[in-house]
């Protein structure tokens, strides 16, 4: 199934590192322009050196206003990647205020406020548009000290149902993916501790976690025409975990 992005401009947040990185170059690489988002120049950098098309902005997504003005300027939008998230492990008795606020405010607000300023340039446009928050299986199934995490992404979960139920009428879908551990670089670090892949490997019915292209082929699929009727849906990419 060939998937064309041609004449379609994307954002994708979170676009420096593992699988943002992997979504802005796969969208260019379907003819998408792309405009990649993160808040590390050096990230970005070299991206760009890997893929001259694709459009640099470094910013803070949980600066919520400079990120409004810099989306305001940017043009249409036809398609947007929630990617940018963070994770602090605590066991629930030691979680402290200021990790709840960093949590939620990269993985709920931002994602909110970012597709606020999407939306209102896809609605005046008119032409509709389809966007993609980047979830977890964790929003569904609770992970020892990840409490911070799961909660976070399963707020992540509703808002996408929200947002698809008040957007469609403008012709904008929402969608989400949730996938277990994903072998990124960072994931690979993480994970290589069998002790600790274990127990959740032994929760996968495939026996196995996700390689980056698995997350970033559904994220594509979602975005393009092929799921014009796909709207509100949470997409496991988990090998089967939440069946369990």
């Amino acid at each position: 199934m060939e998937i064309d992005f041609k004449g379609k401009r994307a954002l994708v947040t979170g676009a420096g590192k593992g699988i943002g990185r992997c979504i802005a170059k796969s969208l260019a690489r379907c003819g998408a322009e792309v405009i990649a988002l993160t808040r590390t120049q050096s990230d970005l950098d070299t991206l760009v050196a890997e893929v001259p098309s694709i459009h640099p902005l470094c910013l803070d997504v949980s600066k919520t206003e400079d990120v409004r003005k810099a989306i305001e300027k940017l043009g249409d939008i036809h398609l947007l990647v929630n990617n940018a998230g963070v994770s602090k492990l605590d066991a629930f008795l030691d979680i402290e205020p200021e990790d709840f606020d960093k949590l939620f405010g990269i993985n709920v607000k931002a994602a909110l406020f970012v597709a606020q300023a999407v939306a209102k340039k896809m609605v005046a446009k008119g032409s509709g548009g389809a966007i993609v928050n980047v979830s977890s299986q964790a929003s569904q199934s609770a992970l020892q000290d990840h409490t911070l995490y799961c909660s976070s992404k399963a707020a992540l979960d509703m808002l996408t149902k929200m947002m698809a139920f008040e957007l469609g009428k403008h012709k904008i879908r929402v969608n989400a993916v949730n996938p277990t551990a994903v072998m990124t670089d960072m994931g690979r670090l993480a994970w290589s501790d069998e002790a600790k892949a274990g127990p959740l490997l032994n929760r996968i019915p495939l026996g196995r976690f996700a390689e980056e292209e698995e997350v970033v082929n559904a994220i594509l699929f979602l975005l393009s025409d092929k799921a014009s009727m796909i709207s509100g849906a949470l997409l496991p990419v988990d090998g089967g975990l939440l069946t369990c």
